[in-house]
C-alpha cells in the first residue's frame, strides 16, 4: 500500500505536534477562547460520521468499542449520530460508562437519552459488522497496552470489516508512532484539533491508514504558545515554495557545480546514480571523483558527467579549491582511500551531504577526533543513526524523532532519518515529517539517488534545512510516481531518477 498524504489541509506548513502540546492546544480553546468541550466532542463526532459516510457508505451496521475518558466520549457522540443517520449502531465499552465524568459522561448520557444501550466487554452480539470503530485509548498512552483492553484490540484487528480509529489507533504512540504492544490496525483515522507526529512515521502509518483532519474549528491563536516547538508535515506545496523560477540570463555557473566523492572499486554504481540524481535536480555541473579503475568507464552511458580518478586524497585536493557542493559518501567504503577521503573532505569549506559509508567513517572518526563543520547535510538510515549515536537501532526506532535532533545537535548538522516517515531535522530543534514514499524505495542506491537530490539543490541557494526537506520530498513523491507505474516490488532506483522531471515540472513557476 502506497501511502500518501491525505489530510483536508495542505499548505506547506501543516504543523505536527506532540500529544502534550495537543492537549494544551485543546485547554486553551476551551478555557482562554471560551469554546465548550464538550461541543467540541460533538464535532468530532460528526467529523467521524462523516468519514465513515464518505468512504463505507454501505456500512449498515457499526460496532464501536468505548473506553474510558474523552476518547470513549468521541465514541458516545458517534454512536447517537450514526443511529440518527439510520445507521445500526453496536456499542461496546470496556469500562462502566456510569463511572465517566466531564465531557464523556455528557456523551454518555446523551447517548442514552436517545434510546442506545451498551454491551460490556466482552460483547455478546456475534452479528456481522460492516464498520468497526476504535474509541478506546485515544492519545494519552504512555505505556505496553495489556489486560482486557490487549485483548479488545486483538478482537478489532480479527474482525473482517473496515476499522476507523477516532484520534489515533488505540496503542498507537502519538509521539513516536511506536505501537505500545499492539495497536488496532486501522484502515482509516480521523484526527483532530491537531496532527499528532507519531502517526506520520515509524509504525504510524501502517496502523492509521488514510489519515483524515479536522481541526473542529478551533482558532489557530490556541495554538500560538506551541507553533515555536512544532514540526511540519510536508506536502508537494512546499517545492513551489523554496524552489525559485530560473533566469532567462542565467548560465551553468549559476546552479551549482557538485562534487560527488566516492566509487571505490566494484561500486561504481552509487557514485554514477547519485551524480545523475544531481544532473536531474537542476545542478549546472556535476564531477564524479572516484576510484581510477573505473574513472574511464563509469560515465559511458552519461556523458553529461565529468569523471576525475582519485588515487589518493592529493588528487582531490586540488578539486576541494573551486566553488562546489560536496556529495560524500556513495560507494565510497570502508578503506584507507575512503578514510582519506572523508578526512579530505571534511577539512573543505564546502557546503556537503555525507551518506552511506561517509556516514559509517564519520562515526568512527568523531568517536577520536572533534568534528567541526558548517553547513552540511548528514542522511543516515536507522543502523547508520544508531552508529552516529552509538546506540542501539531499536532505540533509534523508539522515538525517531529525537533521534535525529541528538545527531542534529551532536554534529551541529541538518539531518535526514531516512525510513518510514523521513525526518529532517535541523540543529536548532526544526524538524519536519514525510509522509511521502512508499516500500518500493527500499532498494539498492535509492539513498544515492536522494543524496544527489539535496547536493543539487544545496547547490542552487537553498539553505541545509529547505535543500533536505524540498530533496526528501521530492525523491519520495518521485518513488510515488514510479511505484504507480511498476509497483513496489519491481522499483529500482534509476525508476526514482526517470520520474524526477515530472516532480521537477509540476511545481515550475
Amino acid at each position: 500500500m502506497i501511502h500518501r498524504y491525505n489530510d483536508a489541509m495542505s499548505d506547506y506548513n501543516c504543523k505536527l505536534y506532540t500529544a502534550e502540546q495537543v492537549r494544551g492546544i485543546d485547554y486553551a480553546a476551551i478555557n482562554e477562547l471560551g469554546i465548550a468541550g464538550y461541543e467540541l466532542m460533538c464535532r468530532a463526532g460528526k467529523a467521524v460520521v462523516d468519514e465513515a459516510h464518505s468512504h463505507f457508505p454501505f456500512a449498515r451496521h457499526w460496532l464501536i468499542m468505548c473506553g474510558p475518558g474523552n476518547n470513549g466520549g468521541d465514541g458516545y457522540v458517534v454512536a447517537r449520530l450514526a443511529d440518527k443517520a439510520g445507521v445500526r449502531v453496536t456499542v461496546c465499552s470496556l469500562t462502566d460508562p456510569e463511572q465517566l465524568k466531564g465531557d464523556a459522561a455528557l456523551a454518555y448520557e446523551d447517548w442514552q437519552a436517545a434510546g442506545g444501550e451498551v454491551c460490556e466487554w466482552p460483547s455478546a452480539d456475534d452479528a456481522p459488522f460492516d464498520l468497526a470503530l476504535d474509541a478506546l485509548l485515544g492519545t494519552g498512552i504512555d505505556r505496553e497496552v495489556g489486560g482486557k483492553f490487549r485483548q479488545a484490540i486483538a478482537y478489532l484487528n480479527q474482525l473482517n470489516c473496515p476499522k476507523i480509529a477516532i484520534d489515533i489507533p488505540s496503542g498507537l504512540n502519538a509521539d513516536t508512532g511506536s505501537v505500545m504492544g499492539c495497536a488496532v490496525q486501522s484502515h482509516n483515522t480521523v484526527t483532530f484539533v491537531g496532527r499528532k507526529r507519531g502517526m506520520y512515521t515509524a509504525d504510524g502509518p501502517d496502523y492509521c491508514g488514510h489519515i483524515a483532519f479536522d481541526d473542529l474549528a478551533v482558532p489557530t491563536e490556541a495554538a500560538l504558545k506551541y507553533s515555536s516547538d512544532a514540526g511540519s508535515l510536508l506536502s508537494p506545496d512546499f517545492l513551489t515554495q523554496v524552489l525559485n523560477p530560473r533566469l532567462r540570463n542565467s548560465h551553468k555557473g549559476s546552479f551549482g557545480h557538485v562534487l560527488a566523492v566516492g566509487g571505490i572499486k566494484g561500486m561504481s554504481g552509487a557514485i554514477r546514480l547519485c551524480g545523475e540524481a544531481a544532473l536531474r535536480s537542476g545542478a549546472g555541473r556535476v564531477t564524479l571523483a572516484t576510484d581510477p579503475a573505473h574513472a574511464d568507464l563509469v560515465n559511458l552511458s552519461r556523458p553529461e558527467l565529468m569523471v576525475k580518478a582519485i588515487g589518493d586524497n592529493a588528487d582531490l585536493q586540488p578539486l576541494l579549491s573551486g566553488d562546489h557542493v560536496l556529495a560524500l559518501g556513495p560507494g565510497l567504503g570502508g578503506t584507507d582511500w575512503s578514510g582519506a577521503l572523508l578526512k579530505t573532505c571534511l577539512g573543505a569549506q564546502a557546503a556537503m551531504v555525507v551518506d552511506a559509508d561517509g556516514l559509517n567513517l564519520l562515526a568512527k572518526y568523531s568517536q577520536e577526533n572533534a568534528v567541526l563543520h558548517e553547513n552540511w547535510v548528514l542522511t543516515p538510515h536507522p543502523a547508520e543513526a544508531a552508529r552516529l549515536l552509538n546506540c542501539k537501532v531499536s532505540e533509534i526506532q523508539q522515538d525517531r524523532v529525537l533521534a535525529a535532533m541528538a545527531i542534529a545537535k551532536r554534529f551541529a548538522a541538518c539531518v535526514v532519518l531516512k525510513g518510514c516517515g523521513t525526518v529532517v531535522a535541523s540543529p536548532s530543534g526544526e524538524y519536519a515529517i514525510c509522509p511521502s514514499g512508499n516500500p518500493g524505495m527500499a532498494t539498492a542506491g535509492s539513498g544515492d539517488v536522494l543524496t544527489g537530490i539535496i547536493a543539487a539543490l544545496l547547490g542552487q541557494g537553498l539553505s541545509c534545512f529547505d535543500a533536505a526537506k524540498a530533496g526528501v520530498l521530492a525523491h519520495a513523491v518521485a518513488g510515488d510516481l514510479a511505484a504507480e507505474k511498476l509497483g513496489e516490488m519491481a522499483l529500482i532506483a534509476g525508476d526514482i531518477i526517470n520520474k524526477l522531471p515530472r516532480v521537477w515540472r509540476s511545481v515550475a513557476r
